[in-house]
């Protein structure tokens, strides 16, 4: 009883040397990092819910100056709010410098606009991205960290019984199971990181087809003045021969 009384967290910290405690240290950063990585993305995401009715606000609005109004009040910063306001200054630039020789006069104003699009669609790709990269190191990287807090941890305690003579199994399966600990903490650092990383990833994956989709809404608009209208759905019937017996009479 006093032998497993004196085991536990406290005791493996204060037998363990500086390599164990830079490993615990090191895997509760990683934690700390991880957490407030999954944390703030998640928030964004939760924001980002309310891009659908910013999106419906825009194409409800008069006209363009109302559209980004509408944005800005619903989803200020958002990738949408960007992409607007880039194809609107495309388009703005397209009217003022049409007639004037500039690096941009062999191209056509749908390219124009397309190119502003595409950058604006860029940069929001990267800001969505940022921070990805670390919560997948820490979740690749952290139960190997813990692994070797635990190699380390069993081998110290190998050593520290063989110099003290004859080892019961009692004074071997305490110290190797404090040090198994290691492995535990690794393995809960990591699991966080990678199932945040699937969400968050998924979450961008969504929120980037949105966005193209209102790319190709907008460059219609800024080229035509109208929006893509979907077709309506056929009436019952067979649109086949109707469509071969209107082109007939045409």
């Amino acid at each position: 009883m006093e032998t497993s009384q004196a085991l536990g967290l406290a005791h493996l910290w204060s037998q363990s040397d500086s390599i164990i405690r830079s490993v615990a240290l090191l895997l509760a950063a990683m934690s700390v990092a991880s957490w407030t990585l999954i944390v703030l993305r998640l928030l964004r995401q939760f924001r980002a819910r309310r891009h659908d009715h910013a999106v419906d606000a825009f194409w409800a609005a008069p006209d363009l100056a109302g559209g980004l109004a509408a944005l800005a009040d619903r989803a200020p910063d958002s990738p949408f709010e960007a992409l607007a306001r880039s194809g609107a200054a495309a388009a703005e630039h397209l009217r003022r410098h049409q007639h004037r020789d500039s690096l941009d006069g062999g191209l056509d104003a749908d390219e124009v606009i397309t190119r502003a699009l595409r950058k604006s669609i860029v940069q929001s790709t990267a800001r969505l991205e940022s921070g990805l990269t670390v919560l997948a190191s820490i979740g690749s990287t952290a139960p190997f960290v813990g692994l070797f807090g635990t190699v380390w941890g069993i081998y110290h305690a190998l050593v520290g019984v063989a110099g003290g003579g004859a080892a019961s199994l009692e004074q071997v399966a305490g110290p190797m199971g404090e040090a198994l600990v290691m492995t535990a903490c690794g393995l809960a650092v990591a699991i966080p990181a990678v199932l945040a990383y699937n969400a968050i990833t998924r979450g961008n994956r969504l929120e980037l087809a949105a966005l193209d989709a209102f790319a190709h809404d907008l460059l219609a608009w800024l080229s035509t003045g109208t929006r893509i209208a979907p077709l309506a759905t056929p009436e019952p019937g067979n649109p086949v021969v109707r469509l071969a017996g209107a082109a007939g009479a045409a």
